[in-house]
């Protein structure tokens, strides 16, 4: 009996076959759209059809990056994605991973070409790429001398810092002249020394923008010496000129925003700072005044003269400490001589004689203290207190004191 296979078999080996088929992998797919629904999940799901034949078609959400347009029913397009089979249903469908309106397939094609020559000999590469500077005084611009680009450009770039130069360089950015006007545009401007450089166009197809994808254009911005800033076409356009540039820019307008720095905020900065330093200058000054008053202070009391200053003054305290207690000493040595002269002057011989009294004394000059120290007819000195008396004993009586004996 025959090998029999179920569908899910079947079905594999069919999705198997389509995977091992190179051309099946990456291959571009022309046709009329039909059926297309956005889905709310983000997928697109379409049908591509010609006069003989469609094919069933998905973008996925995270390839709707490579979708420029609206699709609509009835457009010419060309597809570019993944031929493979859809196992459970046992379908094949183009898995879309680019569309482009019809004719742009062959311009895709030598995008792509071009893309991984200049990415193998290194131009993209990111060692490269220069830092736009972030003040600019001088801004070179490539681009159409009429149209929204240019006006924008121009328009905030003046906005953001009207002090800012625009060198404006009138060149061709669509047709067969338009690849060499761009590069004669990028050396006049890096010749004319301008501070940064951007490089682009307004929006529009791929025909359109097809100068900025020219070999001559990108070997031009790799070799200036200027940062360089592409601004070519709406946020979704990509050309070669974007991979190439030190910045690439989504619109020329965003082009602009990011050459020219917003001078008001640069001078609300400036003010903030110049606050702030100036806030921490008088702060420095005045911790610098009171750290030189503490300083003065000090010197002032370790100085010399501020030394012999104290050195006197503490002199000077010590004399009339000295001379206090002097004058105290002399106080009570005057008030003790007081009262021994006081005392000298009541034992003293003279103040008795002035009192009334009498000394006596014999001839041989002994006191006489007692009558039997003399004899009758003896002869006497009486001493008084205004001289002396000459007196003879004629007769002498003892008395008999009551009292101690």
């Amino acid at each position: 009996m025959k090998n029999v296979y179920t569908v899910t078999q079947v079905n594999s080996y069919i999705k198997h076959m389509f995977t091992q088929d190179f051309m099946l992998q990456s291959v571009l797919v022309k046709g009329e759209v039909s059926n297309c629904k956005y889905h709310s999940s983000g997928h697109i799901y379409f049908t591509l059809k010609d006069a003989k034949g469609t094919i069933a078609c998905v973008m996925f959400a995270g390839n709707r990056g490579g979708l420029r347009f609206l699709m609509r029913e009835g457009q010419q397009v060309v597809a570019a994605g993944t031929v493979d089979v859809y196992e459970r249903d046992g379908k094949y469908q183009l898995y879309a991973r680019e569309i482009f309106p019809d004719g742009d397939g062959l311009l895709y094609e030598q995008f792509e070409q071009l893309k991984r020559k200049l990415q193998e000999q290194g131009l993209f590469s990111a060692e490269y790429k220069r830092p736009i500077p972030p003040y600019i005084r001088t801004l070179g611009v490539v681009t159409a001398p009429t149209g929204a680009a240019v006006r924008d450009i121009i328009n905030i770039a003046t906005r953001r810092n009207p002090y800012v130069q625009i060198i404006l360089y009138p060149a061709i950015v669509q047709g067969e002249q338009a690849p060499q006007s761009i590069v004669n545009g990028i050396r006049a401007l890096e010749n004319a020394g301008v501070d940064v450089m951007i490089v682009g166009r307004g929006g529009g197809s791929i025909e359109d923008l097809w100068a900025f994808n020219e070999e001559v254009v990108a070997q031009a911005i790799f070799d200036c010496s200027v940062p360089v800033i592409s601004a070519v076409g709406h946020e979704t356009d990509t050309t070669i000129a974007d991979y190439v540039a030190d910045l690439r820019a989504p619109t020329p307008s965003a082009g602009a925003e990011l050459a020219v720095y917003d001078y008001s905020l640069l001078k609300a900065r400036m003010e903030e700072l110049s606050g702030s330093l100036t806030y921490g200058m008088k702060r420095k000054a005045q911790q610098s005044r009171m750290t030189l008053r503490q300083y003065r202070i000090k010197l002032q009391y370790l100085s010399p003269m501020s030394q012999v200053r104290e050195k006197r003054h503490y002199l000077t305290q010590m004399q009339e400490r000295i001379s206090a207690r002097m004058q105290g000493k002399l106080a009570d040595r005057r008030h003790m001589l007081s009262l021994y002269v006081e005392r000298m002057r009541g034992a003293s011989p003279l103040e008795k004689l002035n009192q009334g009294f009498s000394h006596v004394s014999a001839q041989d000059g002994r006191t006489v203290t007692d009558v039997e120290q003399v004899r009758d007819g003896e002869l006497l000195t009486i001493h008084v207190k205004n001289g002396k008396i000459i007196a003879k004993v004629k007769e002498k009586e003892r008395w008999q004191w009551q009292g101690k004996t």
